[in-house]
């Protein structure tokens, strides 16, 4: 089993480019499928030994403990391996390819009215715990979540130079999304603003950052005495390059000049959604909103799609049935029996 599962996650790292998190997820499914099998057994099984009532074996043991979602999931796991096991010609045959995934209950995405989301990304009143930079850092942020679309993990992942400016338009460069796909994705006047001042702020805050760093490293000795200038004759320019490499070119920075996560968003959100008094939700349901907004205004779905970054239309018709009130306007509109004459 080891060689085949080698070959697995070579498959998925070198062909399918998939991200550390998915890579780390089919392992771990594959990995409880093991140690199922070696409860079962009383040995570590061989790739032969994982038949069909093995595999039925521990989905079944799944429930419960187990939403349908995640033992889709983990069954889609499973038949990547076992498909990527018979190419190979390691196994004979799939042991999963007859199972069936339980059914999912059909849950529509969570999102904000328009007032909501307004009500949110103006952030009023501010937050009184908040400085500037912390305030211009919060409203980049999710002006540029809802404004592109942007997973929590893309916004992270943003670097300086994903922002691009041409004259009055700007646009998001989303590098290595889902499905390690890259997109751009346009932002309106409010986000483009909104980045322009934390440009600004994140200087500011880097600077503060290095030197902060620097003096706490920096021997009581003279700076001249280590053929160093010292720190009067030091520049802007120099502090501000230091900071950049303390950062990176992360566009989204801690207070520590870090790279902003994810946990820390949702943390930034929840503060936020406090002082406005808007539902708590999370920042996914920012993107969820964005889809379900440009619907309602007359959107492309096919548009929509793009600029989600989503492989399958599929997907993205989620939200069609999110705004009934815009497809009751166009069948009102369309229906040549809708209205009465």
């Amino acid at each position: 089993m080891d060689q085949a599962l080698a070959a697995f996650r070579q498959y998925l790292t070198a062909e399918k480019r998939a991200s550390a998190h998915t890579l780390r997820a089919y392992l771990h499914d594959l990995d409880e499928l093991r140690a199922h099998a070696t409860a079962a057994l009383g040995h570590a099984p061989t790739l032969d030994e994982l038949d069909v009532a093995v595999c039925r074996s521990y989905l079944a043991s799944l429930h419960g403990a187990n939403d349908a979602v995640t033992i889709g999931r983990k069954l889609s796991s499973l038949r990547a391996f076992f498909r990527l096991a018979v190419r190979r010609r390691l196994a004979r045959s799939s042991p999963v390819a007859a199972l069936r995934a339980p059914k999912r209950s059909k849950r529509l995405p969570m999102f904000l009215g328009k007032e909501d989301v307004g009500r949110l990304l103006d952030g009023k009143p501010p937050r009184p715990d908040a400085g500037p930079d912390q305030l211009a850092l919060e409203s980049a942020l999710l002006e540029v979540i809802y404004g592109a679309g942007l997973r929590v993990s893309e916004a992270c992942g943003l670097d300086v130079d994903d922002i691009e400016v041409d004259g009055a338009r700007a646009y998001v460069r989303v590098r290595q999304g889902k499905g390690r796909k890259d997109r751009v994705v346009p932002i309106g006047s409010k986000a483009s603003a909104a980045l322009g001042v934390w440009a600004a702020q994140r200087t500011a805050r880097l600077v503060i950052t290095r030197k902060s760093k620097g003096a706490a490293r920096t021997p009581a000795a003279p700076a001249r005495s280590a053929g160093l200038r010292p720190p009067e004759e030091t520049t802007v320019a120099d502090r501000a390059s230091g900071a950049e490499r303390l950062a990176g070119a992360a566009l989204f920075v801690t207070r520590r000049g870090l790279r902003l996560g994810p946990r820390a968003v949702r943390r930034l959100l929840e503060r936020r959604e406090q002082v406005t008094g808007t539902p708590r939700v999370s920042p996914h349901a920012l993107r969820h909103s964005f889809a379900t907004h440009l619907l309602g205004e007359g959107a492309d779905l096919r548009a929509i799609q793009e600029m989600l970054g989503h492989a399958s239309l599929r997907t993205t018709q989620r939200y069609a049935h999110v705004d009934i009130d815009h497809l009751m306007a166009v069948y009102d509109k369309a229906h040549p029996r809708a209205k009465a004459s």
